[in-house]
């Protein structure tokens, strides 16, 4: 029996990792859960599952919980104290961080700290911090499992392979809503538009990400991290029809792909399970009603979120981590109407062009004050954009 924490069991993916751990519950148990504010959920989910303990980010929802399960053993525990006393659970084997944004960088060094296994769908853990945090997963010998489609795709191709042979990967991407618009066309798109998403459901985040293509530029970071390559070995096509989730190019120019529908139940449970496969009910592709499946590039003019990835992440440092928070900021202002949907790349290159790379050695109260300073930079363009 595994045990496992799901951080941020009340989001997407954490709600989908549920589902993988009741459809194996012979092989499977949820021994934590952790939400930020949905109270509500994460009792109910508690309920159920029955974990040693459980934590909320939020204070005043952690006292609303502790109240709603007054009645049963399991333990409430709040803010990231919480957060590390889940993660730090003697029984725990496997924690799976499926927070969003960069809170969940913490909890990953805290995670591999405590040499436990990592199932990691928080990209944002790589991208702000991957310099700090691939050091440390080889210091303590821990496993690293991306849950991403696109890094748990590329992770399963290597298996068995000489990560040396390794010529390039190449990144497959939706092209989100807005594929073979224009900056015109984009000019007035609404909120609700730019959720739309043609082929996964994901969270409000991601899927903005998603639409302007920043998606794809966070995980080019995280796969420079996660498989040690150059940004020259990387490369991003558009696929539409979403079933080739990556590719890997070996220097004897084969090409190995993965292949699978858009069910990111199929990548958590990989991630559970491995190294084993274990059987699901989610039916098998047929080829031929697929019929063909096409690639284009990307328009990194119309979406130059991808370009401005790329840029952060080959001058490293603490670029990515400004990246990262400004783009944070930028979505978050979009997607309450504060700003347009143009004006999210416009805020990230503006925060990325007035930034001075902070001398010292990077550690994660560096990357703090980095972060915090990019997200002041970006409300405050915000406010200028808003006026």
């Amino acid at each position: 029996m595994k045990n496992i924490v799901i951080l941020g069991s009340t989001g997407s993916i954490g709600k989908q990792t549920i589902e993988v751990i009741k459809a194996h519950s012979h092989h499977f148990r949820a021994a934590g859960l952790s939400g930020r504010s949905n109270f509500e959920l994460l009792a109910e989910q508690a309920k159920e599952l029955k974990p040693a303990a459980v934590a909320m980010s939020n204070p005043a929802a952690a006292r609303q919980l502790a109240m709603a399960l007054k009645d049963t053993p399991i333990r409430v525990l709040e803010g990231m104290a919480g957060l590390e006393e889940l993660i730090a659970l003697s029984e725990v084997h496997l924690v799976v961080n499926a927070l969003v944004g960069s809170a969940g960088l913490l909890p990953t060094l805290r995670a591999i700290g405590a040499g436990k296994d990592l199932a990691l769908a928080n990209k944002e853990s790589l991208v702000a911090g991957g310099e700090i945090v691939m050091p440390l997963l080889r210091e303590k010998e821990a496993t690293l499992i991306p849950i991403d489609s696109e890094h748990s795709a590329l992770f399963q191709c290597l298996q068995g392979e000489e990560p040396s042979s390794v010529r390039r990967i190449i990144l497959t991407g939706s092209g989100g809503p807005f594929r073979g618009k224009t900056k015109r066309d984009l000019k007035r798109v609404t909120v609700e538009e730019a959720l739309a998403h043609p082929r996964w459901k994901m969270g409000r985040k991601v899927t903005i990400d998603s639409a302007t293509l920043m998606n794809k530029g966070l995980e080019v970071i995280e796969a420079h991290h996660l498989f040690g390559l150059s940004y020259d070995q990387i490369e991003v096509v558009i696929h539409p029809q979403s079933i080739v989730h990556s590719l890997i190019e070996f220097h004897d120019g084969s090409l190995k792909a993965h292949l699978g529908f858009t069910d990111m139940r199929i990548p958590i449970q990989y991630a559970l399970s491995y190294p084993s496969r274990f059987p699901s009910s989610l039916v098998g592709l047929d080829l031929v009603e697929l019929g063909s499946l096409t690639f284009e590039s990307p328009d990194q003019e119309t979406f130059p979120c991808l370009s401005l990835a790329f840029e952060a992440g080959r001058k490293g440092g603490t670029y990515p981590a400004v990246l990262n928070a400004a783009n944070e900021e930028a979505v978050a202002a979009f997607l309450s109407r504060e700003i347009g949907f143009l004006q999210i790349p416009q805020i990230i290159e503006e925060v990325l062009s007035s930034h001075i790379s902070f001398a010292g050695e990077l550690d994660f109260a560096l990357l703090q004050e980095v972060e915090n300073w990019a997200r002041g930079e970006a409300r405050s363009l915000i406010g200028k954009k808003r006026s």
